[in-house]
């Protein structure tokens, strides 16, 4: 294969759950990626990865500069996000900054960077939540943060129609991931879900493959993948 013809993604959240998913994915599908995450991550034949936080976009514009992936970006996959839990009575000014920061001006900044680094047109795929539309207990900030995630996806999706970049979300349910695992309430709270079970990484890595790969006329869209939690 022609170097020219490989295509390049950027996947933040790459170094766990569901944004690693998509980096194996993209692999798989001989894409070159480059992997953004906070922690240290294993370089691999096709994997290009950056330890960086989102929320500097002075370092995180230095760190793609050194990366010499091959081909100009194509895609976006923005999977990294935190869900600590809060409630209007705990909730402090510092969590708020902390989430609001990683899930909102973290997804504005790896757009912007993004953006600058496609050469002409492409696609954005954000996370969002379900949590978005169906709120939790105990997620207030998060929930609201995701949903400033899905009003920046119409916004984006607009301002960048004429450059010939679509931009939409995927809106995850339950998760099996480490994460989730860890937070101890998925067992629980699958019990609700219709299918009856949380989605595994890899079916969520299937859908943001989709949208990159063909997103064809769709931009502005959010798909829930929630196992019907959102019919009920």
């Amino acid at each position: 294969m022609d170097l020219q013809d490989i295509k390049t993604v950027i996947v933040t959240g790459s170094g766990s759950g569901m944004g690693q998913a998509c980096a194996e994915r993209f692999l798989a599908e001989g894409w070159s990626v480059i992997g953004v995450d906070a922690r240290p991550q294993e370089a691999v034949p096709g994997f290009h990865p950056l330890t960086c936080d989102i929320t500097d976009e002075a370092a995180l514009s230095a760190a793609l500069d050194g990366i010499e992936a091959a081909g100009a970006v194509s895609a976006l996959v923005n999977a990294a996000g935190i869900f600590p839990t809060s409630n209007l009575e705990d909730f402090t000014p510092e969590l708020y900054r902390r989430i609001f920061d990683v899930n909102v001006l973290g997804s504005h900044n790896v757009a912007r960077q993004a953006r600058q680094r496609m050469a002409q047109g492409g696609t954005m795929l954000m996370f969002a939540s379900i949590d978005a539309y169906a709120v939790s207990r105990n997620q207030l900030l998060y929930s609201a943060s995701k949903a400033a995630v899905l009003s920046l996806v119409r916004s984006l999706a607009v301002e960048l129609a004429p450059l010939g970049i679509t931009v939409n979300a995927v809106a995850p349910g339950w998760v099996e991931t480490a994460g989730t695992l860890a937070g101890g309430r998925i067992a629980e709270a699958v019990k609700q879900v219709p299918l009856g079970r949380a989605a595994q990484p890899a079916e969520i890595a299937d859908w943001a493959w989709k949208f990159c790969a063909a997103p064809g006329y769709v931009t502005g869209e959010t798909l829930c993948i929630s196992g019907g939690i959102v019919v009920r």
